[in-house]
């Protein structure tokens, strides 16, 4: 593999699991955080990897326009060196023996509405962070505010004007906010089969401020909205706070897991 960061992979990883079964989150994390997620960081192909939930208080001060991504309690992603082909290969590869291993206890009670590879489009640092774009990643945070959408073809002189627009005013808005460490841009890669089809975009912000907070904040003081002309250009899909995942602090769906099994009744 060549030495690679976040400031030069060419491939990251979005997933946006929704574990179906309310008893089963303690499970999930456990095995994620403790089996799952060091074996994938492991990996010489695997820059660094991260994970992010949505409490309940983060679904409160979210919005979902997509039905599919609504449900979703928690968002992964990986970011791989180069060569992406080959690192993304030997990941799979890990994912297809953790099956013949045993070691995929959480497939029978997890879907996954969203996984696919994303390019990295555009990094940027706020100025209160102090580190380098490569290592934006790897500094601590309380958790990110993401923003998912989706224009239909990518050629058109709107989608150009949009993401203009969002880069040169909306990003540097989120820059100076309080909170704010910095912020990453996602484009889908568009299939070989249809080039000129549907891309999904994503934009990740990394909050030093409570990600409960900043979504607060940012409902009653929202971003400069695009122009007019530009206003239907991307479907919006999903927007909102998640938190990062402490080690064995999993209890944020134990109270309704209780009332899922009849355990809360009277209590």
């Amino acid at each position: 593999m060549i030495p690679s960061t976040p400031e030069t992979a060419t491939r990251a990883f979005f997933s946006f699991p929704k574990v179906t079964d309310p008893a089963r989150h303690r499970d999930y994390n456990a095995w994620h955080q403790l089996d799952h997620r060091p074996e994938n960081l492991a990996l010489p192909g695997v820059v660094h990897g991260d994970r992010w939930v949505r409490t309940p208080a983060c679904e409160r001060l979210g919005s979902y326009p997509d039905p599919a991504l609504a449900g979703s309690q928690y968002l992964a992603m990986y970011w791989f060196a180069e060569p992406a082909a080959d690192s993304i290969a030997e990941w799979k590869d890990l994912g297809d023996r953790a099956v013949h291993q045993g070691r995929r206890p959480e497939l029978a009670w997890t879907e996954r509405p969203m996984t696919r590879m994303f390019r990295p489009v555009q990094g940027y640092v706020a100025r209160r962070a102090f580190v380098t774009l490569a290592a934006l990643p790897f500094r601590p945070h309380r958790g990110v505010y993401v923003e998912v959408s989706r224009v239909e073809t990518s050629p058109l002189p709107d989608v150009a004007d949009l993401s203009r627009f969002e880069h040169e005013t909306q990003v540097p808005d989120l820059l100076a906010r309080d909170g704010v460490a910095g912020v990453w841009t996602f484009r889908s890669a568009p299939s070989r089969g249809n080039p000129d089809g549907p891309v999904t975009r994503v934009r990740l912000t990394y909050l030093e401020a409570d990600p409960v907070e900043f979504a607060r904040a940012l409902a009653v003081d929202p971003l400069p909205a695009p122009p007019a002309a530009l206003a239907g250009t991307a479907t919006p899909l999903l927007a909102g706070p998640l938190a990062t995942i402490t080690p064995w602090e999993w209890d944020w769906f134990d109270e309704a897991a209780a009332v899922a099994t009849g355990s809360g009744a009277g209590a």
